[in-house]
């Protein structure tokens, strides 16, 4: 990043600045090496002309992307690109393939949706804005495409958002992958819910975050082959065990410890637990509490975390009691034994913790007090025990109680993997990395050391990426890149790791020497690397040295780094836990034969710390590398504040300003030819004049400025760093000679302009001088003639004036009087109408409120009465099974019937007595009427006695295989014959009361003939008892028929298991209804008579049933094979559609409770629609159900028990009649005469509502459901049809050098042309897909519904596409895209509001997002103008992704004012303030925008009498009624 040489004054420069870290200005003096800067801020800064670098001022406003693009690469204009991306909520910024993330410390949900995963899947890296989720595609594509795993690394400091990056990254990853978890947790969701665990166990408060995690992890997401998430893991590395025994004020040591001691009381009576300040391991700093954040709240967080892993209650308690004894454990103090270097327990306070751990660990107290204080040495001769000094007995405990917490963190790590659940078999994966990040405070230990060695490996490993990636860069443009210098830190490596001689080794080496001590170690490292440029000897301090880092130097003391070396394994310590009673503490320490075998191993932290770290480069170098740089803008966490000094630091550290190092060591700048010469042109104009290639017009313009040292490649420009500056101080001196040019000859022509102007002046005045001259004795000798005249006129003037403004002022009082009548007139007429308008709104909507709450109470009433009825049904049938109370409830009414009958004839007699003196003839006539009943019912009595004989005579000859089945039929004809003639007598008996009536008005002469009346009353009398006595006789023959029946129902239902015997209603005779035989609801004797002859014989009834199934069945067939043919149109009708409308409505299909016609037609109709992509097959059928559905609509009428399933539908009446009124209706199979009663059908206004059964109405709702999905597949095929050309819509491609020179217009109208190519091809897939719904007549509704749908489908994506792509928010793409949009304008109104309908209004919002963008004079544009005027339908969130993403391509105008900005940024605060959503890309509405109500009011009526049937069914008679009829 070396500074230009070519700083002039008049260049705008950045300079450092304390507190602002770089500050730009203006150089107003240059002296000698100093340049002297007046600052933006208002100061004057010097500064040394090295340190100075250029500023780019024509960078846009916005910042860019991606900052290999910046014309200056260098450490200010980093800072300011994502500063300015930052002011925008522009949080993710690209430095090649690498992402820097700023923490927005705000919800930012719009970013991190479905819709925006959507966007991203798939998308080409850099193609959209950046992001997370750009990251994890690429290396889910590259892990797809090449088989081989990638990693993904996301560092940063605390709080600088990493966890939620991560987040992100993983949610995503489940997003490709999609796998659902355990108990519908997602991958992802497991993963987070073991943060709680790892962060308890793992993370400790240090000098700069109060939750940071001390140890690295590595989440595995597996995939199986094809790309799904097949398992995950979670691997730790690097735990910072010293933590454990050693911390340093003002940190803390792990959360855990803390959270047990803010356990609720039982807990830390149970572990004997208090204050943290009593513990040696927890009170060797001062903070034992975190701001904010409450320990016992914690502790019951954690427990619910440690649930929902799946950590048990033992399993909880045995961590607890582990983590309670290391506690203890700490307290445990040891002073001298009597022998020499012997220890021994110090008090009795010692003494209770010893005993305590033991007892929490479950291990003998002996066994736990010998393995702290002795040590047993094998020799080849005997077994040595020896004792520990007090020291060495405090380094035992201390190593015991690291490694009691490594195994229970590795334990913790396993016992979260085996829940998440893992895939041995997969093959490749991708890994998410969170790792500390590099720390440097004011007093740095031995925990720092490690941590800066681990991002020093890390810095390592990604620089040699980013040295790869511009290789490959290079590679791919076909540059030399040989003699390149490669920045690289393996000499810090070096003087840390390596063997022998590295300072892990030197430390090592200290800790095996029990004499060595810190100055000892560090005079030692002072002797070894006093000649090595990396380490710095501080000059006031004998034990802390500086370790020059990547990041900066970083000093260390080391005056603990002996102590928390050390990490010995002792095998008494592995000898006591493997024996320990709790299952639990023995499961952390399994027996090792090699352990056991010596008495101790050294082993240090900084040599696992080495392997550890070792291991994890292996896994990262096995797999592809992807980087995120977390940055943290603020130390107060708040949203909209960038501190730059923090910041800097920050990319430091990240390794971006070492990856910019990396780049500037190569060719920094990068340019694409057009971008070169768009911007250099203005060098060699006469070049550009020339018909040069791209290519060899960049080569002429770099040698005509001399540069030396760039290269050429295939597509780009490589500058060397400072080359930019130089050719633009060229381009600057080019821009400020043509500018003097410009005011010198402006100059000249004003100055010549204002002499002409002068002299013309002067001319003019002498020539009005001379004129006044002579006109002055003209007038005065026309002065006295003129006197009177002035006199006149102006007597006249003064009158005129006065009466002009008499009548102005008349005029102007009516014009007054008149508009404010008008006002008003038009305020009442506008106040009515929307009264009009809001009374109609309400009544609308209470009209459909109350038809919607009737609809919904009258569904609730049909379901709870056929429920009701169904019960009902249920327990008639089962009491019908156990006894014959139906039959006997129709002999108490036959009984109750002959009462009545008999209360009759007396009250009849008492009358005729009563008349016996008044009114002889009226008796007479009573005579011979009683005389008639006589005949009647000697008549009845013979009928009752034939019927029964031929009952019995039919019972005798029916035959043997079906005698029982047709005896429940004819048992049943006998009960129903019986109750008709009691039916017959109650209808003679009606008869004859009014015959009395008319006797009691008629006769006067009854007085006479009373004798012969009374004796044959009295014998009328005897006949009605003998008749009574005939009922009697029936009823008990009744009762012996029901008997019978019941034992034949159970004898059938025992041969016939199936269920399948046949049932009354199932063998009566099908009943034309025809003239012979009359009407049965009349109720006529002489049907009821003829209906039951007719059912006395099932035998011949069979065999015609059985002629018209097979024929009805041949009807069907030859239906459903002709509708599979296409059968074209009748002028607009369809054919199909009509003729099995027809069909159904003759055959009555629509009224029968089982059918099987309905199914074949949908069948039909869905192996029609296999093949999805035919329009034209679709279309076709689209029309025919929609026609089909329009005539059922107008044709069906739910019954009241419709939605009751056929087998549920019984008949509700248990008297006799019902019963037998029941055995009278059609038969499933009535497909006798038509309905129509000798007449066509007629207009669908004609057509009478059918009682449509269950079968009609699932038919209805199958055809809506295929209308509906055959409606979506043509919709659809049209969205993948211009989807791919919608893409190559939103950005105008870039045009070529001529367009940069004069005079092309015509090419310039060729390649016009030749970009609205795509446009045009979107218009004529709409054209095609129109003619194909015309030609197949789809009702214009529907053909309106498609288009609106698909104009609101272009309308999202290039919406979408023009907020996600900052290089389609420019001038000329708005022209562009507005040009195309005229095009779709030109369709729609070709293709008339019939067929087009309101599609053009669903392009508004990218409509008047492109009227944004090519209105000019934007600054003067107020935020009240944009949101009322120029897009009042865009959001506030919409409109500010738009400005603050403009930039002008052709004018170099600017984006709307900063004030403008400021306001609409308050505006989504507090939008977000008030939970409004903050989304602002569009969602599209891919329902189904119609339903059948909407269907049937829109399509207009179908005469269907004039559609000829097709040839395949017009010559067969079956279909005879589809033929036109003549008058």
């Amino acid at each position: 990043m070396a500074a230009p040489v070519n700083i002039i004054v008049g260049s705008h420069v950045w300079v450092e600045d304390p507190a602002l870290a770089w500050v730009d200005g203006e150089v107003f003096k240059i002296s000698g090496e100093e340049v002297h800067v007046h600052t933006t801020n208002g100061k004057t800064a010097v500064a040394n002309i090295s340190k100075v670098f250029p500023k780019d001022t024509e960078a846009p406003p916005g910042g860019v992307d991606d900052m290999t693009k910046l014309s200056y690469l260098h450490e200010p204009g980093v800072l300011h690109n994502l500063a300015m991306r930052y002011e925008l909520n522009e949080i993710y910024t690209y430095t090649g393939n690498i992402l820097i993330a700023i923490n927005p410390f705000q919800r930012l949900p719009h970013l991190y949706d479905t819709h925006m995963m959507e966007q991203y899947k798939g998308a080409g890296f850099g193609e959209l804005s950046p992001h997370v989720f750009a990251v994890a595609d690429v290396a889910y594509k590259a892990m797809m495409n090449e088989g081989k795993s990638n990693s993904i690394l996301v560092s940063g400091e605390s709080g600088a958002g990493k966890t939620e990056t991560t987040k992100m990254l993983m949610r995503y990853l489940a997003y490709l992958g999609g796998r659902s978890g355990v108990e519908g947790r997602t991958v992802e969701q497991q993963v987070l819910e073991s943060n709680p665990v790892l962060e308890a166990f793992g993370n400790a408060k240090t000098v700069r975050n109060n939750n940071s995690s001390r140890f690295g992890k590595f989440v595995e997401i597996q995939f199986d082959k094809n790309g799904r998430i097949s398992g995950a893991a979670v691997r730790t590395y690097l735990l910072e065990r010293s933590r454990v025994c050693q911390i340093s004020n003002p940190e803390r040591n792990y959360h855990c410890f803390y959270l047990l001691c803010a356990a609720p009381p039982e807990v830390r009576e149970k572990f004997k637990l208090g204050d943290p300040k009593s513990f040696h391991y927890l009170n060797q700093s001062s903070c034992y509490a975190l701001d904010g954040v409450d320990d016992a709240q914690e502790y019951l967080a954690t427990i619910r975390a440690m649930d929902i892993v799946g950590i048990s209650e033992e399993e909880q308690e045995a961590i607890f009691c582990v983590v309670a004894a290391i506690l203890h454990l700490g307290n445990i103090e040891f002073a001298k034994g009597a022998d020499v270097d012997s220890s021994v327990i110090k008090d009795e306070k010692s003494r209770f913790h010893l005993n305590m751990t033991a007892e929490l660990l479950k291990c003998d107290i002996k066994s736990l007090e010998n393995a702290l204080i002795k040590r047993v040495m094998v020799t080849p001769e005997e077994i040595i025990t020896r004792t520990l000094d007090p020291v060495a007995a405090v380094g035992s405990r201390d190593a015991l109680a690291k490694t009691i917490y490594s195994r229970l963190f590795d334990w913790l790590v396993d016992k979260i993997n085996f829940s998440i659940g893992q895939d041995p078999n997969s093959k490749q994966l991708i890994g998410v990395l969170d790792i500390y990040g590099f720390e440097s405070f004011k007093l740095n230990s031995f925990e720092q050391f490690c941590i800066n060695f681990t991002n020093e490996k890390l810095q390592q490993h990604f620089n040699q990426h980013v040295f790869k990636m511009e290789q490959e860069e290079y590679t791919k443009e076909e540059i030399n890149w040989s003699y390149i210098e490669f920045v690289d830190n393996q000499d810090v490596l070096d003087l840390i790791e390596k063997k022998p001689g590295g300072i892990i080794a030197l430390l090592d080496e200290a800790c095996m020497f029990p004499k060595s001590t810190h100055e000892t170690f560090a005079q030692k490292l002072f002797q070894t690397f006093k000649n090595n440029k990396r380490f710095i000897k501080p000059k006031l301090s004998r034990t802390s040295f500086t370790i020059s880092h990547y990041a900066g130097e970083v000093t260390y003391l080391a005056d603990l780094f002996l102590d928390k070396n050390k990490d010995y394994v002792v095998a008494e310590h592995q000898d006591l836990l493997t024996a320990s009673k709790c299952s639990f503490v023995a499961s952390l320490f399994p027996p090792s034969a090699e352990e056991s075998s010596k008495s101790s191993k050294f082993s240090s932290i900084g040599s696992r710390f080495k392997l550890q770290l070792q291991s994890l480069m292996e896994t990262l170098n096995s797999t592809e590398p992807h980087y995120i740089r977390c940055v943290k803008p603020n130390n107060v966490l708040k949203p909209a504040i960038f501190e730059n000094a923090s910041i800097i630091q920050q990319l430091r550290c990240g390794g971006v300003l070492e990856a910019i190092r990396i780049s500037c060591a190569g060719y920094p700048t990068r340019r694409t030819f057009y971008e070169f010469l768009h911007r250099f042109g203005v060098l060699a104009p006469e070049i550009l004049a020339g018909n040069h290639d791209d290519k060899v017009a960049c080569q002429m313009i770099l040698d005509k400025m001399g540069l030396k040292g760039y290269q050429i490649g295939k597509t780009k420009i490589f500058l060397r760093a400072g080359q930019m500056a130089e050719l633009d101080a060229r381009r600057a001196e080019v821009l400020g000679n043509a500018a003097r040019t410009i005011q010198r000859q402006i100059r000249t022509y004003i100055a010549r302009k204002e002499f002409i102007e002068l002299r013309k002046a002067a001319i003019m005045l002498q020539s009005h001088w001379r004129g006044i001259l002579a006109c002055k004795l003209y007038e005065q000798l026309r002065r006295e003639a003129a006197a009177l005249k002035i006199q006149k006129n102006f007597r006249r003037h003064i009158a005129r004036e006065s009466y002009l403004t008499v009548r102005q002022s008349a005029i102007t009082l009516q014009t007054g009087l008149r508009a404010m009548t008008a006002r008003n007139e038009f305020r009442f007429r506008k106040q009515t109408k929307a009264a009009i308008i809001i009374q109609a709104a309400f009544r609308c909507h209470v009209a459909y409120s109350y038809y919607k709450s009737l609809q919904k109470a009258a569904l609730t009433t049909q379901c709870g009465w056929r429920r009701r009825v169904a019960r009902r049904e249920l327990r008639k049938l089962k009491m019908a099974a156990r006894e014959t109370g139906a039959l006997k409830e129709a002999k108490d009414k036959l009984e109750k019937r002959v009462e009545e009958l008999t209360w009759r004839l007396q009250l009849e007699k008492r009358l005729r007595t009563d008349l016996e003196e008044e009114k002889a003839q009226e008796i007479a006539k009573l005579h011979d009427a009683l005389h008639a009943v006589q005949i009647q019912v000697e008549e009845a009595n013979a009928r009752v006695i034939k019927e029964q004989e031929a009952a019995q005579k039919a019972i005798e000859e029916a035959p043997p295989v079906i005698k029982e089945t047709p005896v429940i039929v004819e048992d049943t004809e006998k009960v129903n014959s019986l109750a008709a003639e009691v039916e017959n007598l109650k209808a003679s008996l009606l008869s004859e009361t009014k015959a009395a009536e008319e006797a009691r008005n008629a006769c006067t002469d009854a007085e006479t003939r009373n004798a012969e009346l009374v004796k044959k009353l009295e014998e009328s009398e005897r006949k009605v008892d003998q008749l009574q006595e005939s009922v009697q006789r029936l009823e008990e023959k009744l009762a012996n028929s029901e008997s019978e029946i019941q034992v034949l129902r159970q004898q059938s239902l025992a041969i016939s298991p199936t269920g399948k015997s046949l049932t009354a209603r199932q063998r009566t005779m099908i009943l034309p209804r025809t003239p012979e035989n009359g009407n049965v609801l009349n109720g006529e004797t002489k049907d009821t008579t003829l209906a039951l002859s007719n059912v006395r014989e099932p035998e011949s009834e069979e065999k015609p049933q059985k002629y018209l199934n097979e024929k009805q069945q041949e009807n069907q067939d030859l239906l459903i094979k002709c509708i599979s043919q296409n059968l074209g149109f009748s002028g607009s009708k369809p054919i199909a559609a009509c003729v099995v409308y027809k069909c159904l409505l003759h055959w009555r299909s629509f009224e029968v409770e089982r059918t099987t016609v309905f199914d074949r037609i949908i069948q039909t109709i869905a192996s029609a629609i296999e093949v999805q992509d035919n329009n034209d097959v679709l279309a076709y059928w689209l029309s025919n159900s929609s026609t089909l559905l329009l005539l059922l609509q107008h044709t069906l009428k739910a019954s009241g028990a419709a939605s009751l399933t056929p087998q549920r539908r019984r008949a509700t009446s248990a008297s006799l009649f019902g019963r037998m009124s029941q055995g009278l209706r059609a038969s499933p199979q009535s497909a006798g005469l038509s309905f129509l009663s000798g007449r066509g059908l007629s207009r669908l206004d004609d057509l009478r509502p059918v009682e449509a059964k269950y079968p009609a109405l699932l038919f209805k709702q199958q055809l809506t459901a295929f209308l509906e999905k055959i409606y979506g597949m043509i919709r659809d095929n049209l969205k993948k049809e211009i989807s791919p050309l919608l893409g190559l819509c939103i950005q105008v491609p870039r045009t070529s050098r001529a367009s940069l020179v004069k005079g092309r217009s015509q090419s310039n109208a060729v390649a016009q042309q030749a970009l609205i190519a795509h446009w045009q091809s979107i218009v004529k897939s709409l054209d095609r897909y129109l003619k194909i719904m015309k030609s197949n007549h789809v009702p214009p509704f529907l053909v309106r519904k498609v288009f609106t749908q698909i104009f609101s489908f272009i309308n999202v994506q290039l919406f979408n596409s023009l907020l996600l792509r900052r290089e389609c928010c420019s001038f000329s793409n708005g022209e562009y895209v507005k040009a195309g949009l005229a095009e779709l304008e030109q369709w729609c109104s070709e293709a008339t509001e019939e067929y087009a309908g309101s599609a053009w209004d669903e392009l508004k919002h990218i409509r008047q997002a492109v009227g944004f963008l090519v209105i000019h004079q934007k600054p003067k544009k107020s935020l009240n103008e944009i949101t009322k005027e120029l897009c009042p339908v865009l959001s506030i969130q919409q409109l500010y992704r738009i400005s603050t993403m403009y930039w002008d391509d052709k004018y170099g105008t600017h984006s709307v004012s900063s004030d403008v900005i400021a306001k609409m940024r308050v505006m989504m605060t507090e939008d977000s303030n008030n939970a409004v959503s903050s989304s602002f890309l569009l969602d599209d509405d891919s329902s189904i925008p119609f339903t059948v109500d909407d269907i049937s009011k829109s399509l207009q009526q179908v005469d269907i009498t004039d559609i000829d049937p097709p040839s395949l069914i017009r010559e067969n008679s079956g279909f005879g009624f589809l033929l036109p009829r003549s008058e």
